[in-house]
């Protein structure tokens, strides 16, 4: 009571956030109720049919679902594991960089894209690979046919996912670069006194100090598998492409907003929610046992 008593004015700078959270992160829950029902925006909640659990059935056995799902799982499972690898042979190139101006400037000029949006970003991005863009402009001058990046399925996945993991690899390099520098000085002085050249360094030193922190990555990012972007995907894609990159996310924005199916919609969000709490559930205690990473 003391304590509480002596640190109320702390506790009452959290009251904002509390309420922004409570308004904006648990109040729209209550729409979850949706997926039971056939809902009408002008009956409301409490006026639309209970239909139970029609709808889940109803959009499990759409023919598009189980693509959807395939293709949420192949772009956030490669997104995954170049978010890992990437930063990580980049951190360790730039580890070995001796000149700090030019390492500084590779650094700032791989963070940079990481603060544009995906509202500039898929501009850039959709002029550069449009068949009359610069890429196939390169093309054409290795007498090369012209290709329709942005309208073939296997093409715009690799699109998908290049440019997300352009986009971020920044800010996981630099979380890995200071993982490296929290490693002890005195070990690598060890290493070269026993005669290890740079390469055994970095593999008998440098890359098991960085093992907690690449294991903490690759947990958590497990928790959003589910998660394989909305925004950038939106923006980019066109009914083309749907076959090859059509997500959960933005299958449910095509089933609420243009179809007007709302229940069916809102039963797919909660579907994805379920799996998503599971999956962050689990990672959070592998984080936990195999890190000792606790929030709680």
């Amino acid at each position: 009571m003391r304590t509480l008593k002596k640190e109320y004015l702390l506790h009452l700078m959290l009251l904002p956030g509390v309420i922004v959270t409570l308004i904006y992160a648990y109040g729209p829950m209550a729409g979850l109720v949706m997926a039971f029902q056939q809902f009408e925006p002008l009956a409301g909640f409490f006026h639309s049919d209970f239909v139970g659990f029609d709808n889940f059935r109803y959009v499990f056995e759409l023919p598009d679902f189980k693509q959807v799902l395939w293709n949420t799982i192949v772009i956030s499972v490669f997104k995954m594991i170049l978010f890992l690898l990437v930063p990580l042979i980049l951190a360790l190139l730039l580890n070995e960089v001796t000149r700090r101006w030019f390492s500084r400037f590779i650094q700032s000029a791989i963070f940079l894209p990481f603060f544009l949006s995906w509202t500039v970003l898929g501009g850039v991005i959709i002029e550069l690979f449009s068949l009359n863009g610069p890429v196939n402009g390169l093309l054409g001058s290795l007498d090369m046919e012209p290709i329709m990046f942005m309208l073939d399925n296997h093409w715009f996945r690799g699109i998908i996912i290049g440019s997300d993991v352009w986009k971020g690899m920044g800010y996981n390099m630099i979380v890995m670069l200071a993982a490296i520098t929290g490693i002890h000085a005195t070990l690598y002085e060890a290493a070269e006194v026993d005669g290890a050249g740079r390469w055994k360094q970095m593999i008998h030193i440098t890359l098991p100090g960085m093992a907690p922190i690449l294991i903490l990555l690759g947990v958590l990012s497990l928790g959003g598998i589910l998660n394989a972007g909305f925004e950038q995907i939106l923006i980019m894609y066109n009914p083309t492409v749907y076959e090859g990159a059509d997500i959960i996310d933005t299958f449910v924005y095509r089933l609420g907003m243009f179809s007007q199916q709302f229940g069916p919609a809102a039963a797919v969000g909660f579907f994805k929610s379920v799996i998503s709490l599971a999956l962050v559930a689990v990672t959070y205690y592998a984080a936990y046992k195999y890190n000792n990473y606790r929030i709680f």
